[in-house]
C-alpha cells in the first residue's frame, strides 16, 4: 500500500528554513491531487496553519537559539507525495484521518499565539 508523506516547514521572516515531514498510510488510496486540494482548501492564505492543532511536531528554529523578531507561530505545507517510508504518525492516523483534522482545525479557525510562549 503506497504511503503518503506530508512535507511542511516553518520559514521565520529572514527566510530561514526548518523542514519537517509526517507520513501516514492511505488505506483508501486517496489521490494526491485531492488530499493536496482539501489541504489548501483548509489552511490559511499562502497555505500556512498552527502545527499543535493538527497534532504534527512544531518545527521553529528558535528552539534551539533566542528568539528573535522574525520568528512566528505558523508553519507552511509545501506538498504531498507517494512514498514507501515507515508511519511516523504517533497518533497512527491515515491521511484521511489527518484531512478530518485539517478540516476541524480550519472550521474552529487557526489560532494564532504569542512564540514567546514557546521559546
Amino acid at each position: 500500500m503506497n504511503k503518503i508523506k506530508f512535507n511542511y516547514l516553518y520559514r521565520d521572516g529572514s527566510n530561514y528554513k526548518s523542514w519537517g515531514e509526517m507520513v501516514f498510510s492511505n488505506p483508501e488510496q486517496l489521490a494526491l491531487s485531492e488530499i493536496e486540494a482539501k489541504l489548501v482548501d483548509a489552511f490559511l492564505p499562502d497555505k500556512l496553519f498552527i502545527a499543535s492543532q493538527i497534532s504534527i511536531p512544531e518545527k521553529f528554529l528558535f528552539a534551539n537559539r533566542q528568539f528573535t523578531k522574525y520568528d512566528h507561530c505558523y508553519h507552511e505545507f509545501d506538498c504531498v507525495e507517494i512514498c514507501e517510508e515507515n508511519l511516523t504518525d504517533n497518533s497512527n492516523r491515515s491521511i484521511t484521518d489527518f484531512l478530518k483534522d485539517v478540516e476541524m482545525a480550519s472550521k474552529h479557525g487557526w489560532k494564532a499565539f504569542d512564540v514567546l510562549e514557546r521559546a
